[in-house]
């Protein structure tokens, strides 16, 4: 449905942020906020033990082999990226959730919370890379149920 201004995307159920602390994951919600004004949003910072898969906020050290350590730094990065969030336009909350693979926990928590649209960042990782390490991003697309937004790098 358009006013004739802007595009949105209609739907009851909230915008699911995956944000990692990356650039392009700020990106991400950047765009979305250009795309789908006024909503509510739910934005996860996903991790898991050893691997974590974020990048903390303000560079925040921690021992990734120390469980309590990672949620709160995982916390605080939800939370940066929700004030992102909140700067782009939506009315947001934040969660960090352990899961392995992180995939699998976006696509949970987008179906708990009956998300209308994921939005994420694609780092892009391809080759020996990518198979290896895999892309979250590629992976949440192909599983899930849900409308999923992708920004891609511009480089």
């Amino acid at each position: 449905m358009t006013d004739g201004t802007s595009t949105q995307v209609c739907a009851s159920g909230p915008v699911l942020f995956a944000y990692d602390g990356s650039d392009l994951a700020a990106r991400a919600i950047a765009e979305a906020g250009e795309l789908l004004r006024e909503r509510d949003a739910l934005v996860v910072c996903a991790w898991q033990p050893f691997d974590v898969g974020f990048l903390p906020a303000e560079g925040e050290q921690f021992n990734a082999e120390q469980t309590p350590e990672v949620k709160r730094a995982a916390e605080r990065t939800a939370a940066k990226g929700a004030s992102l969030a909140e700067a782009a336009g939506f009315r947001t909350n934040s969660v960090a959730i352990e899961a392995a693979p992180i995939w699998k926990g976006i696509v949970k928590l987008a179906e708990e919370h009956d998300a209308s649209v994921i939005v994420l960042g694609s780092h892009g990782r391809n080759g020996l890379v990518g198979a290896l390490v895999g892309s979250v991003a590629a992976a949440v697309s192909a599983h899930s149920r849900r409308t999923v937004l992708i920004t891609h790098r511009r480089d």
